[in-house]
């Protein structure tokens, strides 16, 4: 299933994907909530309600994909950890070895936008990159877990677009700053559940396109730090929570690495697409005076 949210009233609202329709679920099955990490929690029980709501649902309740709002699947993850360096060739176009260990650094929920919305290039930088990457939504509390078990912790997987103010994320040692812009980390356009994609989301094609030109195109198989992998080390650390999210690092192509480098300007179109997931899509405008 494709759990999106989405905007009604004022409100925040859940709905699943079908066809060109969404299932508005607060019309289909009032007694579901509206946000994702809730529905998460129910657990079974909250899953098997969203599918009678499909099934069931009559012409009054659905609503037409393209007249719908978007919002982030989660618009306030309680975690969101990202992986630095996690495809191969993407290290070694920074001139960096392959890591023995993953990059691990956070953002915070101010940085994120949603499908449809603009990505903002702020006004101390013109060095704003894009970045395609593979999302992982943890569905269930999850503490030192063994990498053959760690796949039953995810629930679904989406699209991120981890847009980076290149020269900040220079300035220090660590990434974050350069990593937290406010409207620069894109997710969406939906969450896939986790039964409708390969174990791990591997094997997908991943692309990213700027304006309709090819920027980056790979394979989720590439990562360096696989979905089971990464939440077998992170849980040596910390719990993990429904909800959090986990954003697993992007391929090579990206602008700082081009000769001459490319970045994103206001009047861009950017596209995340992966396969059997969905296309994320984003214009970029400049911050706001």
């Amino acid at each position: 299933m494709k759990i999106v949210s989405f905007t009604h009233q004022g409100g925040a609202r859940l709905g699943v994907c079908d066809g060109d329709t969404v299932v508005d679920l607060k019309a289909a099955a009032p007694d579901l909530p509206a946000d994702l990490i809730a529905l998460i929690n129910m657990g079974e029980p909250g899953w098997a309600a969203v599918k009678k709501a499909l099934a069931s649902a009559s012409p009054e309740q659905r609503r037409p994909l393209s007249s719908l709002a978007l919002r982030p699947p989660i618009a306030r993850p309680g975690k969101i950890i990202c992986l630095g360096l996690n495809y191969v060739d993407h290290a070694a176009e920074g001139g960096h070895a392959k890591p023995t260990y993953p990059s691990f650094f956070m953002r915070g929920s101010t940085s994120l936008v949603a499908h449809g919305q603009p990505i903002r290039r702020p006004r101390v930088s013109t060095q704003l990159d894009y970045e395609a990457e593979l999302v992982a939504v943890i569905g269930k509390t999850a503490r030192n877990v063994k990498k053959e078990r760690a796949l039953d912790y995810v629930v679904g997987y989406s699209c991120f677009n981890e847009a980076s103010i290149r020269d900040y994320q220079r300035k220090t040692a660590q990434w974050t700053i350069g990593k937290n812009f406010d409207g620069t980390g894109a997710f969406g356009p939906w969450m896939v559940t986790a039964d409708e994609l390969p174990p791990g989301g591997a094997g997908l094609a991943i692309r990213c396109r700027l304006n309709g030109q090819v920027m980056q195109d790979a394979d989720t198989s590439d990562m360096i730090f696989p979905v089971d992998e990464t939440i077998q080390l992170l849980t040596e650390c910390l719990t993990l929570e429904p909800g959090d999210i986990l954003v697993m690092g992007t391929p090579a192509g990206v602008g700082w690495a081009r000769k001459p480098p490319v970045f994103m300007k206001a009047g861009d179109t950017v596209e995340i697409e992966i396969e059997r997931i969905g296309v994320l899509r984003n214009p970029v405008a400049e911050e706001a005076s």
